[in-house]
């Protein structure tokens, strides 16, 4: 796993495109995960972004069953990846407010707890 940073941005979403969250950007502005592998893949290969964007409903798979979400990204890259996130900057832009809750908690405590110890 490549453990540096390169610049760049990730957006987390399955439906939306870039512009439909921020008006002044473009697609070519972020790489892109629709899935939640592909968001652990594209980590894995390039690094930590410098930004993430999170939306949390990843949609489902062909027998309705729901994929994995924004807060098991955002799980995985607290307590898998093994990354230093003290730096990491994100946004959630998630319609579900429970879920956006959840996701930005997780990462602020987080980053909170490693930026004090």
């Amino acid at each position: 796993m490549n453990t540096g940073r390169i610049a760049y941005k990730l957006f987390l979403d399955d439906v939306r495109e870039v512009p439909m969250v921020y008006p002044d950007l473009t697609n070519k502005d972020f790489i892109i995960a629709r899935t939640y592998s592909e968001f652990v893949e594209i980590i894995k290969e390039n690094g930590l972004p410098y930004f993430i964007s999170f939306d949390n409903d990843l949609g489902e798979d062909e027998n309705g069953n729901l994929l994995p979400d924004g807060y098991a990204a955002a799980q995985w890259l607290v307590y898998q990846s093994r990354l230093d996130l003290k730096k990491l900057i994100f946004k959630v832009h998630s319609s579900n407010p429970v879920a956006s809750v959840q996701i930005k908690s997780l990462l602020d405590n987080y980053i909170n707890f490693i930026n004090e110890n």
